[in-house]
């Protein structure tokens, strides 16, 4: 039996990535904070470890006590990080320093693994031809303009220098149940408004969450290590079919497309950054988020991944919109 350590467990994809582990047998330890919610972590099969990423001299004897001398994970699944922050600072510190104090642990622990997979994200390349629309490659030098992005970035490049053997995926957008972003997108289309930023074509790519956990396992047991990959199912979409999709799935008959221009959406975020800062509260949209909002070309090249270890995503955005619908509804969400 494989042992994997799902680090960040409690987050929004990181109980997907603890069920696909317990449905293909892993012995599966979910790494939360003391007070991080267990609300989607109640198997009993899951080993949890709490970690104070704030007492970084700590994290290096939580590993070392959690197992028999000489035992070790055989795969650790980074998935710790934030989107959205109300300091710009914390970003550094959540998506790149805490990583950096892992690490370290990690070998200080002498428990580093056969592969460790970082969760990155696709903004960590920055924006990439925003007229030709080409597709987004693993080859092409990251140029991130986001806070966000540059600090997935800062951690990539710190992973690749601690020795340890790793694989990077750089995600697109990740949606399904129990999202909460993506729940505001479905919840405006169903009040019949659906706002989109800019009047130039902008293309959009999406990877349903559970196509994203199965895509870590498969990584994990068949790509090489030292690697970098994008995933996304392999396929943009405009704003407008997006729209049609989620009204269709919704059904919404008569949704009234808004588009705001780019430089209404950057005074819109900055108040909302604002707002969020009065009340200490990291706000969906702020300044770093608009320039995510405003890049027109969201479309990636997954040759690579579906080349090294088979990555095929199974559910369209169709059917994975369907399916989120269904439980934000079954949820009392909708």
């Amino acid at each position: 039996m494989k042992r994997v350590l799902v680090v960040g467990a409690g987050g929004f994809a990181g109980g997907f990535i603890v069920e696909e582990g317990l449905r293909r047998g892993y012995e599966v330890w979910a790494g939360v904070r003391e007070t991080t919610s267990r609300k989607w972590l109640s198997d009993e099969r899951i080993h949890f470890m709490e970690f104070d990423f704030d007492k970084p001299h700590t994290l290096a004897e939580t590993l070392r006590s959690a197992l028999p001398e000489g035992e070790k994970w055989d795969y650790v699944v980074y998935n710790l990080g934030a989107t959205k922050v109300v300091r710009y600072l914390d970003f550094n510190k959540i998506n790149y320093e805490y990583l950096r104090d892992f690490t370290a642990a990690l070998k200080l622990a002498a428990k580093e693994p056969e592969k460790f997979l970082y969760m990155s994200s696709l903004s960590a390349m920055g924006p990439k031809d925003e007229r030709g629309y080409s597709p987004i490659t693993e080859e092409m030098i990251p140029t991130p303009n986001t806070r966000y992005g540059s600090s997935k970035l800062k951690a990539e490049v710190c992973l690749m220098s601690t020795g340890i053997p790793y694989i990077i995926f750089r995600a697109t957008g990740i949606y399904g149940p129990r999202d909460h972003d993506y729940f505001l997108m479905f919840e405006s289309v169903k009040k019949g408004v659906d706002f989109s930023v800019g009047f130039r074509r902008q293309m959009l790519t999406f990877i349903y969450v559970e196509d994203l956990a199965r895509a870590i396992y498969d990584a994990l047991e068949k790509a090489p290590v030292g690697e970098v990959y994008n995933i996304s199912e392999p396929r943009a979409y405009t704003q407008k079919e997006f729209r049609r999709i989620s009204s269709e799935v919704i059904g919404k008959k008569l949704v009234v497309p808004v588009r705001v221009p780019v430089w209404g959406l950057k005074v819109v975020s900055w108040v909302a950054e604002k707002i969020g800062m009065i009340r200490l509260k990291p706000s969906t949209l702020n300044s770093d988020k608009y320039h995510i909002m405003k890049q027109r070309n969201w479309n990636v090249d997954v040759s690579k991944a579906e080349r090294d270890f088979g990555f095929a995503p199974q559910i369209s955005l169709e059917e994975g919109v369907k399916l989120s619908v269904e439980w934000y509804k079954k949820e009392g969400w909708m």
